[in-house]
């Protein structure tokens, strides 16, 4: 079953929306959510006459290390703004020859090897729900986002899987060689799980604009990943990487039609009414419709 819904974009990444021309700030929303505090506030913007909302993944000044961001409630906070669309904006190690530092990156898979200690879902504590994750970002969304990216550079690689590893150390030699044989790796990064779960668990559409940095460790004649490398690249490609969030959010519709509007309507398997009230209060702005709250 699909469902329509209006279409409100929320963007996840660095502080790079704070330079881009021609975006104008609205106010800032602090939220508060019943998983603690995202990483920052989210911040209302304005591009062409369309709302966006921008949410440091990190928070302000890159404080937070990849198992130490709230998912949840980065989620959560951006689901009780409206926002229908989430764009997580990445830096990542590349796993493919053909794709140099610089490029962007549209990925259709992912492979978590992340080692259990984030929050990854919303479900648990008396209430049991399983959302279907085969496909993990969205493929309408992700064709404009690859649309936007074509529009402004020709370096653009669409499909492939984004490998997610725990961190904050980047990989030994001998992981990084075993990555690529696993699942079409097309690029490595540390904070996609559990971000695009939980979008999934939220009906929220997810897609991802990866900005490839660098060749992490297994090339053998590329140097290993460094912090500075990394650092140089994006900096390099930052204006690129604003222009394409523009260029998205100029060619998104009105509306939109997806199943992942209803992801969690069969999902539930708890009985309504041995759920904690507590739990019930909690989950109340994703499944109260399911839950006969809505």
């Amino acid at each position: 079953m699909s469902t329509t819904r209006a279409v409100k974009l929320g963007v996840i990444g660095g502080s790079g929306v704070y330079q881009m021309s021609g975006v104008e700030l609205v106010q800032e929303h602090s939220i508060q959510t019943p998983f603690g505090d995202p990483s920052d506030k989210v911040i209302e913007a304005r591009v062409d006459g369309r709302e966006v909302y921008f949410l440091p993944r990190h928070g302000k000044g890159h404080r937070l290390l990849p198992s130490e961001v709230n998912y949840r409630a980065n989620i959560y906070a951006l689901k009780s703004l409206g926002v229908s669309h989430v764009l997580a904006v990445s830096a990542v190690g590349i796993m493919k020859e053909f794709i140099r530092p610089g490029d962007m990156v549209v990925p259709d898979q992912i492979y978590d090897r992340t080692k259990g200690v984030r929050n990854s879902t919303f479900f648990g504590q008396g209430i049991v729900g399983h959302v279907e994750f085969a496909d993990p970002f969205c493929s309408v969304f992700s064709d404009w986002i690859e649309t936007a990216a074509r529009s402004v550079t020709e370096r653009v690689h669409r499909g492939g899987t984004y490998v997610c590893i725990e961190g904050p150390q980047f990989s030994t030699r001998a992981e990084s060689i075993q990555y690529r044989e696993v699942g079409r790796p097309a690029v490595i990064g540390m904070t996609g799980v559990p971000e695009a779960k939980l979008a999934r668990e939220a009906e929220m559409a997810y897609g991802m604009l990866a900005l490839a940095t660098d060749y992490d460790c297994w090339h053998e004649h590329e140097a290993d990943v460094s912090v500075e490398a990394v650092l140089a690249v994006l900096k390099a490609n930052s204006t690129a990487a604003n222009n394409i969030v523009k260029q998205i959010v100029r060619q998104l519709p009105a509306s939109h039609t997806s199943p992942i509007f209803e992801a969690a309507r069969y999902a539930i398997l708890t009985a309504p009414e041995v759920i904690p009230e507590a739990r019930k209060r909690d989950l109340a702005l994703l499944y109260g419709k399911y839950l006969g709250l809505a």
